[in-house]
């Protein structure tokens, strides 16, 4: 179409491409495969409403570290091996301060975070503005701060029985004169939960609402924007899926307010990343830090901002983690920032960094969750489930690494 003058042709919208459609969705789809594979080999029990429940619960803390993790790999494929030692260290301070001091539970929650920060600085300090190597850095962390945690317990397993401290990370949120929920004190035969499916409903409506709105902004400023179909079609089936998932809520023993505290972070790392200007820092440092540098981005800042912020949640991750099991020992926290780290790179984080985004990093933790989950009701032993978790990581890295370099970015 020829352009005359000063005027300039109207985009048109982008047509639905299957292809593309395919490879965007790769690790979605091969989620739901995963997912209907296991429902067939539990015989269905992987969808009752109590495994459901837990499947989130049992790897909230891998979401909330995945976050972090993701930030720290945008910057150029970095990771911290650190993550699950410092777990140990802050659930064991919290542990002892509640337990054996007896200190009051909300300053105990503060200085936990804190602790988790400062870990965090130390380590972004020497990263960002001294350079030395992540991996070297974070894996002195490991031993450093495993040791610490060690040292804090006297090498033994101390539990919090403190209702305070449970029920800010671990307890049920439930609507007086609503939900009709059965406890040890009155046992119901037939409990109804109803806040689960009203929160569905609000969220699936928020979801198509924002649909139409964006579309209706890109059509009224010219903008180009993907096939209705491929707009609507995706919201409709995020808001199908979560009224699903509420009804299965609503089955058990409703929401819990770990779930609002991972659905929490999800939604504020995902603003950071794909609506800031600071999100995208991580981003820019990744894909060329010389030029970032140049640009005037302070890149050594943006380092010690990506290792300050996962220390910070790993703090967080300390604390939900001694909520859930109720106690902390010596060796709490191993291997959790492997978890992290699988999460970022099956969910489509580039191992080069500058790639990836927190709506991946879930696909990615849940995918692990559902095999983990899948394998353990079926009774297979953790030694093969590592054997699938490392086959399954290896896949997804070949897939990026090939990937980037049939499009030139290795």
């Amino acid at each position: 179409m020829t352009i005359k003058g000063n005027v300039v042709p109207p985009k048109s919208a982008e047509h639905f491409d299957v292809k593309k459609f395919l490879t965007r969705y790769s690790m979605v789809i091969a989620l739901v495969v995963v997912f209907v594979l296991f429902y067939f080999l539990t015989d269905k029990r992987l969808l009752l409403p109590q495994n459901m429940s837990n499947l989130l619960l049992q790897n909230g803390y891998v979401l909330i570290m995945a976050c972090g993790m993701l930030l720290c790999i945008l910057t150029g494929g970095n990771i911290d091996l650190s993550v699950g030692s410092v777990i140990c260290l802050v659930g064991g301070v919290a542990a002892v301060m509640i337990t054996n001091l007896g200190a009051n539970v909300y300053l105990t929650i503060g200085l936990c975070l804190l602790i988790g920060l400062a870990v965090g600085m130390w380590q972004g300090y020497w990263i960002g503005y001294v350079r030395i190597p992540p991996f070297i850095t974070t894996l002195a962390g490991m031993f450093i701060f495993r040791g610490l945690g060690r040292l804090v317990l006297d090498s033994k397993t101390v539990a919090v029985q403190t209702k305070d401290f449970l029920n800010i990370f671990t307890s049920y949120v439930h609507i007086p004169g609503l939900d009709l929920v059965s406890t040890k004190e009155f046992p119901i035969d037939n409990p109804h939960i109803w806040s689960p499916l009203i929160i569905g409903v609000l969220a699936a409506a928020f979801i198509i609402f924002r649909t139409v709105r964006s579309r209706a902004k890109k059509a009224r400023n010219g903008y180009a924007q993907s096939s209705a179909i491929s707009d609507y079609g995706k919201s409709g089936m995020i808001a199908l899926v979560l009224l699903w998932y509420c009804w299965k809520l609503s089955q058990y023993k409703g929401i819990s307010v770990m779930l609002l505290w991972v659905v929490a972070i999800c939604l504020i790392y995902n603003f950071i990343t794909s609506r800031t200007s600071f999100g995208r820092y991580f981003y820019a440092v990744g894909g060329n830090e010389k030029a970032t540098r140049l640009s005037g981005i302070n890149t050594n800042k943006v380092y010690f901002l990506a290792y300050a912020n996962m220390g910070l949640l790993a703090g967080l991750c300390g604390l939900l983690c001694l909520a859930r099991v109720g106690s902390v020992s010596g060796a709490t926290g191993t291997s959790f920032e492997m978890d992290a780290i699988g999460s970022c790179f099956i969910g489509g984080a580039s191992a080069y960094g500058g790639s990836g985004t927190v709506s991946g990093v879930v696909i990615g933790a849940l995918l692990l969750g559902v095999i983990n989950m899948g394998m353990s009701i079926m009774g297979i032993t953790d030694s093969w489930q590592y054997v699938v978790k490392g086959g399954v990581l290896l896949v997804a890295v070949i897939f990026d690494v090939v990937s980037s370099r049939k499009s030139g970015k290795a």
